[in-house]
């Protein structure tokens, strides 16, 4: 508690040696430039020059002008929601990791829209973004995960603080649901009561979690294997058993009803696969290979096992200009599609890709 204060106290310290009016101006100036430039990107009008703001100059101009006062993950994710919906305009106060009620709370009537899950209607606020959908044909349950923190499994609920969800899966063994945070791994037990523990929250992660997804097996053993991608183009091997949440948990601290397990305590290999952000991570059981894609133009798609993860050999990339932001895999053709070219995987084993005509935002998922 006494770390908070210190680090709170520095804080205003910071603050007070700025001129903060004419700092906060050139702040709110800054995200004016973002957000235009963003617009434009999207509409497909935007021409790069020496005056576009990508992470690494909003980092440094928001640093330059509030010092110490601001934290690195606070820059990261007001820089992430301007570039993920440049409509919803964050609070300046949320670059000081300060969010107003309405911000972070179920908004009025008025200001929902409905989500259809199955035969239950879950309300889900205008201002939120649905970041993963999963279904899970066995128990017949559909997963979400809103942006803001919100999981649902049909009727059933969890609302994880303040926290930006980027990704969620079912692990089938442990019968859990996952989902990734900014800075945490959140191990959620839907069938909880309310007198128990709602689950585990894994943390720190040093870099910024934006996908995971579920390494399905053959065999039925007490545990369940993830893949994660990050921000700065890490793909991470996570192995959970039942035994780790006995022997992992923390005895004192707890986020809300979720036992805290030290990320430390984890063998959690790691691998820099991608030169940008992983923007989607999946395994392919059939192929027993994950694909993991990047706007990287270099090292675009990775298609391989996951034990190049642990091992460092060499993988099989696939480079494309302004990179891949989706694919999805085609059994019956035994072709894997991305937003700008094909895989083909013959009988061998061996890979051969084509372009298409056509670049895609989603794929919907092929049978």
């Amino acid at each position: 508690m006494s770390g908070k204060k210190g680090r709170d106290k520095e804080g205003c310290f910071a603050l007070e040696s700025i001129d903060f009016k004419t700092a906060l101006a050139q702040f709110q100036n800054l995200v004016e430039k973002m957000i235009i430039q963003r617009t434009k990107e999207s509409s497909g009008l935007y021409t790069k020059d020496d005056d576009e703001i990508d992470y690494e100059k909003f980092y440094k101009t928001t640093r330059m002008l509030f010092g110490s006062a601001v934290k690195d993950q606070d820059i990261q994710t007001f820089f992430r929601k301007i570039m993920s919906n440049p409509d919803e305009r964050p609070e300046w106060t949320e670059i000081f990791g300060c969010f107003s009620r309405e911000s972070i709370g179920i908004s009025s009537a008025s200001k929902e829209t409905l989500v259809l899950l199955v035969s239950e209607k879950q309300q889900i606020t205008h201002s939120d973004v649905i970041k993963g959908i999963v279904k899970v044909p066995l128990l017949r349950l559909t997963v979400t995960a809103s942006q803001k923190g919100m999981i649902t499994v049909f009727t059933e609920i969890c609302y994880f603080d303040t926290a930006w969800i980027t990704g969620c899966d079912f692990l089938p063994n442990l019968n859990y649901v996952v989902a990734v945070t900014e800075s945490t791994i959140i191990l959620w037990d839907y069938k909880s009561k309310e007198s128990e523990s709602d689950g585990f929250v894994i943390k720190p992660m040093k870099n910024c979690l934006l996908c995971v997804c579920t390494v399905t097996m053959a065999d039925n053993l007490a545990k369940d294997t993830i893949l994660m991608g990050d921000d700065k183009g890490y793909v991470y091997l996570l192995t959970i058993t039942s035994d780790d949440f006995i022997m992992k948990q923390s005895k004192t601290e707890k986020v809300l009803k979720f036992k805290v397990m030290d990320s430390e305590s984890f063998d959690m290999p790691k691998r820099k696969l991608h030169d940008d952000w992983v923007g989607k991570i999946k395994y392919f059981p059939t192929l027993k290979r994950f694909g993991s894609c990047s706007t990287d133009s270099i090292n675009s798609f990775v298609l391989d096992d996951i034990k190049r993860l642990e091992d460092h050999l060499p993988v099989k990339e696939f480079s494309v200009p302004k990179g891949v932001n989706a694919f999805t895999y085609c059994g019956k053709a035994k072709v894997i599609v991305t937003g700008v070219f094909c895989i083909n995987i013959t009988l061998n084993g061996k890979f051969t890709w084509f372009s298409s005509y056509s670049v895609l935002l989603s794929i919907p998922a092929m049978s």
